[in-house]
């Protein structure tokens, strides 16, 4: 016997990640977009979806069959939480699984916005190696040893983002109001209000869920507590950074760097603020393409979790593991 999953990402993704559903599952793959999603929502027992992506139309859900939602990753706000709670369509994702390529992403774009490797590539491919070189050691440009590293949001991604800036030798504190407390005594990271972890923080990195309340969490008041030169690592979700601002603060020399890894439009358009700088503030900003979370390893832990877990409902008849809600 088999049971009816509609999968809106594509087959290849899963293919690449050589986790394939279990056979137990009959899987239709499809675009969002398809004509004929709505329909196979209809008869589908279970959703599958990624966790990047526009949001889903509430009224896809409405009269369904549907027992599990389950999402490839840990973001959850493709979908609309009153609809599916009111529908009584339970919610599961895989969080964790991009704790460890979230964490080498952030520390790898510190140390390169901190020692300006990026725009170090551009000034040599503009034939301009010998007084670049020169202006690098003459501003006696930092490593990551011995900084203090803010991190907002200390879920499992943000504790992971710790331990690999610790393991270079940062010091580390920390805002959140709920917070893994056994994961930050370990660290013996020091809780800060978010106004503190800004104004002493050299490189400040982000890691929570975008919510009513955390949307434009780090606007122009906030960047302007920022210590001049510190670094911006926005790898949680477009939304919560104001981009007219950080365009703002770059601009005016205030911030040393700012790496973007997660957009408030995706893609980004030709006139977006942070994409239009130019000069020296277009040389401290560092875009990646919503990419942070994404390694082969990462990929195939999500994608093997999801299927698990949906197999675990269907076909076992448990309850799904890491349910939201």
């Amino acid at each position: 016997m088999t049971a009816a999953v509609l999968c809106l990402r594509p087959r290849a993704d899963f293919e690449r990640a050589s986790a394939l559903p279990p056979e137990a599952l009959d899987v239709t793959y499809r675009a969002p977009g398809d004509a004929d999603v709505p329909a196979l929502m209809k008869g589908a027992r279970a959703l599958v979806i990624p966790a990047v992506g526009p949001p889903l139309s509430s009224a896809l859900f409405e009269r369904t069959a549907l027992t599990l939602i389950q999402v490839t990753g840990a973001g959850l706000d493709r979908l609309d939480r009153p609809t599916l709670q009111r529908l009584g369509i339970p919610v599961a994702n895989v969080p964790g699984g991009s704790n460890r390529a979230v964490a080498e992403y952030a520390v790898t774009v510190a140390s390169t916005l901190l020692r300006r490797f990026a725009w170090a590539d551009a000034e040599i491919r503009r034939g301009n190696y010998g007084a670049f070189r020169a202006r690098m050691i003459a501003d006696n440009l930092g490593g990551l040893d011995g900084l203090l590293v803010g991190v907002v949001g200390l879920g499992t991604i943000g504790l992971a983002v710790s331990e690999a800036f610790q393991h270079m030798g940062c010091r580390i504190c920390f805002y959140d109001p709920a917070p893994n407390s056994a994961g930050a005594r370990a660290l013996g990271a020091e809780s800060m209000s978010l106004d503190e972890l800004l104004t002493v923080s050299d490189v400040v990195t982000l890691h929570l869920p975008l919510l009513t309340e955390t949307r434009n969490l780090i606007g122009d008041r906030e960047m302007a507590l920022m210590k001049p030169g510190a670094i911006l690592i926005q790898a949680s979700r477009g939304g919560i950074v104001d981009e007219l601002a950080l365009a703002a603060h770059l601009r005016a020399g205030h911030l040393g760097g700012a790496a973007i890894d997660v957009y408030s439009s995706e893609p980004p358009g030709a006139d977006h603020p942070l994409v239009t700088l130019d000069g020296e503030a277009a040389r401290r900003v560092l875009f990646t393409p919503h990419i942070a979370g994404v390694t082969r390893q990462s990929a195939a832990f999500l994608c093997r979790s999801a299927w698990r877990n949906v197999e675990r409902v269907l076909i076992d008849g448990e309850a799904p593991l890491n349910r939201a809600y």
